[in-house]
């Protein structure tokens, strides 16, 4: 008997403002753009991409190829996006060690 799977769609698991706020952080401490702006996908396909693109002044097409694998959204999209989800971006002091 063959195992069956399903495509995991991490959408599905972030349905209140702390997971996603932690799905967000995870995704900006990789440093990775892409994978950043997938990760932002993701929470607007939880929150539901119509409303978040409405409230961030875009429209649905261009939110889904900004936020795409394969886009590159500009930071003024990231911020609207990012403030559509009622979220804020903040920066904390990264301590290297003593050289």
């Amino acid at each position: 008997m063959a195992l069956e799977t399903t495509a995991f769609d991490p959408a599905e698991y972030l349905d209140n403002d702390e997971a996603i706020a932690g799905y967000l952080s995870d995704a900006l401490e990789t440093g990775d753009g892409a994978f950043i702006a997938d990760a932002l996908g993701v929470v607007a396909r939880a929150k539901g991409m119509k409303q978040i693109a409405e409230d961030a002044g875009l429209s649905r097409e261009s939110l889904y190829r900004a936020l795409s694998e394969k886009g590159n959204p500009e930071f003024s999209t990231v911020l609207k996006v990012v403030a559509a989800l009622g979220l804020r971006l903040s920066a904390i002091p990264v301590h290297h060690p003593a050289e």
